[in-house]
């Protein structure tokens, strides 16, 4: 038998272990780029991820081919797609608890979404899709490590978090917005809380484009309104 056969025939365990091997190491090589940065889900998870739905399709692989030639009459009824929408679905929950919201920042998508491409991959190299996989592969390294640059180029709006405590005054509130105009940024939210006992009102404002540049003039011009006492920054 030819030495390529065994590796892209259906049957064999020598296949299979073939299939298992290339999974973990395509796998590997996304949770490695994860690892660097420091991300929850890592080499060893996304390894796993690769393995085992691997291993869920070569077993629903093996067990079409053993059972799916039975009469049509027969009480046993087999759909080997069934255990990759199966996979589909139960991978969520696990990009699910790589997502995390802090406050107005939403983490760990990107890492979500390199679990949910690493499924995906097993499930191909577990039918037997090499090609599509290793190019997959590619592709999301790629995204990862090179795409990143690009998308740094992008504007974007970044929200935040700023607290003001200032004394109970008519003019507080038309001071503290002049001041948000004049660093350009744009109120997204606005809540605010009065404490009649100690003359001190409180403003929660959800801004948006705060970027390291104008972050510090902001607290600076804060800072120079006399009303202000306190000032949060999340």
């Amino acid at each position: 038998m030819d030495w390529m056969s065994m590796f892209f025939d259906s049957s064999g365990d020598l296949t299979v272990l073939w299939r298992l091997v290339l999974a973990a190491t395509l796998g590997g090589m996304i949770g490695v780029e994860r690892e660097i940065h420091g991300r929850p889900a890592g080499f060893r998870t996304h390894l796993l991820v690769t393995v085992g739905v691997c291993l869920m399709m070569v077993v629903s692989e093996a067990y079409y081919l053993k059972y799916g030639m039975l009469a049509s009459d027969s009480v046993v009824r087999l759909d080997p797609s069934r255990v990759a929408a199966q996979i589909v679905t139960g991978i969520g929950f696990l990009g699910a608890g790589a997502i995390i919201k802090d406050g107005h920042a939403v983490r760990g998508l990107t890492t979500a979404a390199c679990l949910w491409v690493a499924a995906g991959i097993g499930m191909a190299v577990g039918v037997g899709l090499y090609l599509p996989a290793l190019f997959v592969t590619a592709l999301a390294l790629f995204n990862l490590l090179f795409l990143k640059r690009v998308e740094r180029h992008f504007r974007s709006d970044q929200y935040r978090t700023l607290i003001i405590t200032c004394n109970l005054a008519d003019d507080v509130l038309p001071a503290l917005e002049q001041c948000l105009t004049d660093q350009a940024l744009r109120v997204v939210n606005f809540g605010f809380e009065k404490d009649i006992l100690s003359g001190e009102v409180r403003y929660d404002f959800v801004v948006a484009r705060c970027i390291q540049a104008n972050r510090d003039d902001l607290m600076r011009a804060l800072s120079e309104l006399k009303q202000v006492r306190k000032i949060q920054f999340h």
